[in-house]
């Protein structure tokens, strides 16, 4: 018997694995883009010939205050360490010093980032030439009203980004299973609203009537009638941002593309760039699905492995198993998370949900919801496997057990399997539902 071996990312290491070959339905991988060669060079053409916009050197006015929004921890793939030293030196050279320059870490409803995260995030340089702030969404003395949209969700922003005089949004793109696409208009919500807007804007995320669970719309990919997506975009274009920057990653984290100009439209070209990269056609549903949450930092915590869940259920047969490799060093946060799974049952938890909405709360719902479909099994340390179990999941040490327990679970000698080594960006498009 022939088999095929595989080497998956796993925390900062890898975990390998073979397969019999003829066991294999499809590999996952998405489209091979080359990187950029000249990153400062590509980085400047951009500022310099963006999308629908002038360039940045024409936007800002010398002596200006500048706001910059910069994604957190969880985020770091988007490389801004390379990019905002770029970014400062051309400000800089626009007319806009240093001391005019701040650098808001969007973390939305995330934990505040460290000391030595923002060196992480942005590099030392960075932390050392401007000012670098978490945002605190709850501080609500720190957040400006600034209107309401039409579907009612009043919002609020960062008071160092409404006082600026521009704001500037950076950040990278690939699909996002509640709003279609990251990037863009999410550097400013969740990014840097309020938390009463988080949750008023959030709560679209879930159907119209209690029992209806999670608005199939907002899903990975989909934008056109996601309300949460909309009501997204108009809080953005309520807090008008002055100019965006995002970056593409291709297949191995480096950055194939750079995107820049209005705030809109040069995240819109970003994601066809993402749907041509990872944007995946299946022919089949699988009953193994194989996928990595691609190493730290995607796989820092459950929250944030969820993603590939959410990439590997589109791939999984009903009643199958999706086997996810996630080493969740903080799997305890956030701790809220966790204590969504003290309601008694799935409805009573989607009517807490509606009455006091939080993300935590919706993504432990989603647990559920995963679940519904078939087994959910994680490759992860084992003094996780408490906190794993409380979230629906099936904790196991290594890929040798995962696979003990998926074979029996299918019933089958020979299951199909299909192994995702992007599972966090690479979204399977199973062709019969999209032909």
């Amino acid at each position: 018997m022939a088999f095929r071996s595989f080497s998956l990312r796993y925390g900062r290491s890898n975990v390998s694995f073979e397969l019999p070959e003829d066991q294999i339905s499809t590999v996952i991988t998405g489209r091979e883009v080359k990187a950029i060669d000249n990153l400062e060079e590509a980085y400047l053409h951009a500022l310099d010939h963006p999308i629908d916009s002038a360039p940045l050197r024409y936007m800002v006015k010398p002596g200006e205050t500048v706001a910059i929004a910069v994604s957190d921890i969880t985020r770091v793939w988007q490389k801004n360490d390379q990019t905002l030293p770029l970014l400062l030196n051309y400000l800089n050279d626009a007319g806009i010093p240093d001391e005019n320059i701040r650098v808001i870490i969007a973390v939305g409803g995330h934990r505040q980032n460290t000391d030595a995260e923002f060196q992480e995030i942005c590099g030392s340089d960075v932390c050392h030439r401007v000012r670098v702030v978490n945002h605190q969404s709850w501080e609500t003395e720190d957040m400006v009203p600034i209107g309401r949209t039409s579907r009612g969700t009043q919002v609020s922003i960062n008071k160092i980004a409404a006082s600026a005089d521009r704001i500037l949004l950076t950040g990278g793109v690939v699909y996002h299973y509640m709003v279609g696409y990251g990037g863009g208009r999410k550097s400013v919500i969740p990014g840097i609203c309020s938390l009463d807007t988080i949750k008023q804007n959030h709560l679209w995320v879930l159907g119209q009537k209690v029992g209806a669970g999670t608005n199939p719309l907002c899903a990975s990919g989909s934008t056109a009638d996601n309300p949460l997506h909309e009501d997204m975009m108009e809080i953005a274009a309520l807090v008008r941002p002055d100019f965006l920057i995002n970056i593409v990653p291709n297949l191995a984290g480096e950055i194939a593309g750079i995107f820049a100009g209005n705030w809109a439209s040069a995240w819109w070209k970003a994601t066809r760039m993402v749907d041509d990269i990872f944007g995946v056609p299946i022919e089949e549903e699988s009953d193994i699905v194989i996928a990595t949450a691609g190493g730290y930092p995607k796989d820092i915590n459950l929250y944030q492995s969820q993603k590939t869940i959410d990439n590997a259920w589109h791939a999984m047969k009903p009643n199958g198993v999706a086997i996810i490799l996630a080493e969740c060093p903080d799997i305890r946060e956030p701790k809220e998370f966790f204590d969504w799974f003290e309601h008694r049952d799935r409805l009573e938890m989607e009517k807490a949900l509606r009455a006091n909405y939080v993300l935590a709360g919706w993504l432990a719902f989603h647990q559920f919801e995963y679940r519904d479909k078939g087994l959910i099994i994680l490759v992860t340390r084992e003094e996780n496997f408490r906190h794993a179990e409380k979230a629906q999941l099936y904790p196991v040490a290594s890929i040798e057990e995962a696979l003990r327990v998926s074979y029996s679970h299918c019933g089958t000698p020979k299951p199909r399997i299909t192994v995702m080594p992007q599972g966090a960006n690479t979204l399977p498009l199973l062709k019969k539902r999209y032909a």
